[in-house]
């Protein structure tokens, strides 16, 4: 090996042959257009991917607000029939379809005894001027359990009430008083 100023010697000639001299044998095009290509890869792929991600966001946002849209609407409703079950509520639409409430019950012990003292159910007096609103025109229309007749058992037309075992005191129907939704 020689350089422009001479001959290399010693530790520098031993470097030198080393190191190739002259053109490459590997040509580098190829490597380069590889290199270029997989860089190219990785890119569109790591686009490709975070456009999946950002789809996959957008879906689960949109899942996410029809959740709360639907929690929204099963509280609501849970609160109308909360609202519809509540004792007054109850109380009220009896109201309106006629019925009265029930007079004391009666009950039969194992042995066939009849505990309590029974009473029929009796309707109250009506107001002097009632309000005529809708539901008022439909009770109206059919008039209310009075709590005589086959059916006077206080109780939306069921079926006769049974009459007492013969040991029975025969019950007495007092006048009594609506009573209030157990409040």
């Amino acid at each position: 090996m020689s350089t422009a100023k001479g001959p290399l010697k010693g530790r520098a000639a031993r470097l030198g042959r080393l190191m190739p001299s002259g053109p490459s044998s590997a040509a580098r095009t190829p490597f380069v257009l590889l290199v270029f290509v997989l860089l190219g890869g990785g890119l569109i792929a790591l686009l490709l991917l975070n456009s999946a991600l950002n789809q996959g966001s957008f879906k689960l946002r949109e899942l996410k607000d029809r959740t709360t849209e639907l929690t929204d609407e099963e509280q609501a409703l849970q609160r109308d029939v909360d609202d519809y079950a509540a004792p007054d509520a109850l109380e009220r639409r009896a109201r309106e379809l006629g019925m009265v409430p029930g007079g004391s019950p009666a009950f039969l012990g194992p042995d066939g005894k009849v505990l309590g003292d029974p009473s029929v159910a009796v309707a109250p007096k009506p107001d002097p001027t009632p309000t005529p609103t809708p539901s008022t025109k439909a009770t109206q229309k059919t008039p209310p359990n009075t709590g005589t007749g086959p059916t006077g058992t206080g109780r939306a037309r069921t079926a006769p009430p049974a009459a007492p075992p013969a040991s029975a005191p025969p019950a007495t129907a007092p006048a009594t008083a609506p009573t209030t939704s157990g409040r």
